[in-house]
């Protein structure tokens, strides 16, 4: 029976490129509403874990992806799945800040527009902006560029535009990586609103970032042949204070490498 607290679940999903495995047999279940984190050192694969969930990986030719993701009892890399539609449902940020080089009205206008909205555009821009805590700041600007915005500024309009196509899990990758301290924790913060009504999926590298900010974290690591798995998968706190597996230890602690 289907727990319906999972919003996703990978099973034995692999990566490939050509013949080399990037990712290896990672099974997750997702908890709905929930912040889960992906952490480990470089080049374990958590950017192409990340980007598998929603199907970024078909964008390069050699990629092959074998296991099942689970969203709603449908195997996401099934032959009838529509991966447009997949991305519609699971929304990306990416770790720079990439506006649209349009107004900061049409930023969010526009994807909403190709995915077929039909209600009031007005409200649903000024929604997205209220849900990404930016609204205060730009309400008087809508028609100027995005590019006018601080980093921050930008990363916050980002995540609104993902917010405005309405999807069901929203994946950030190393979201704050380029931002300032002060713009990192307003984005903090603003995924400990949005996880209200959205499941989060974060990769970070920065470890008191995972710490204060997800409820469960998984810990990634390199096998012997340089593939990437999941080598343990707990609440945070557990990860942080507790963790089962001695290499988790020595990452969370600093000692690792």
């Amino acid at each position: 029976m289907e727990n319906k607290n999972y919003a996703i679940e990978s099973n034995d999903l692999s990566i490939h490129y050509g013949t080399f495995t990037a990712v290896k047999g990672v099974s997750l279940k997702i908890e709905r509403q929930k912040i889960t984190a992906i952490i480990g050192p470089s080049g374990c694969g958590k950017s192409t874990l990340l980007r598998s969930f929603n199907r970024m990986n078909d964008f390069v030719p050699s990629c092959r992806v074998t296991g099942e993701l689970m969203l709603q009892g449908q195997n996401l890399y099934g032959k009838d799945v529509d991966p447009v539609e997949v991305r519609r449902k699971i929304g990306m940020v990416f770790q720079k800040p990439n506006p649209f080089p349009k107004s900061i009205y049409e930023n969010i206008a526009w994807g909403a527009r190709i995915n077929g909205f039909k209600g009031k555009m007005d409200e649903l821009v000024e929604q997205s902006l209220r849900a990404a805590a930016l609204w205060d700041e730009v309400k008087d600007k809508l028609h100027e560029s995005a590019y006018a915005l601080s980093g921050g500024q930008q990363q916050r309009l980002c995540i609104a535009r993902t917010i405005a196509i309405q999807p069901e899990i929203i994946l950030m990758d190393e979201p704050a990586s380029a931002l300032d301290p002060i713009s990192t924790l307003r984005i903090e913060e603003l995924m400990q609103e949005l996880k209200k009504n959205y499941t989060i999926l974060i990769v970070t590298h920065n470890m008191q970032q995972a710490a204060r900010a997800s409820d469960y974290t998984a810990m990634m690591m390199i096998d012997d042949e340089r593939a990437g798995g999941v080598i343990e998968f707990a609440d945070t706190k557990k990860i942080f204070t507790r963790p089962s597996d001695k290499r988790t230890e020595d990452y969370v602690t600093g000692r690792f490498g």
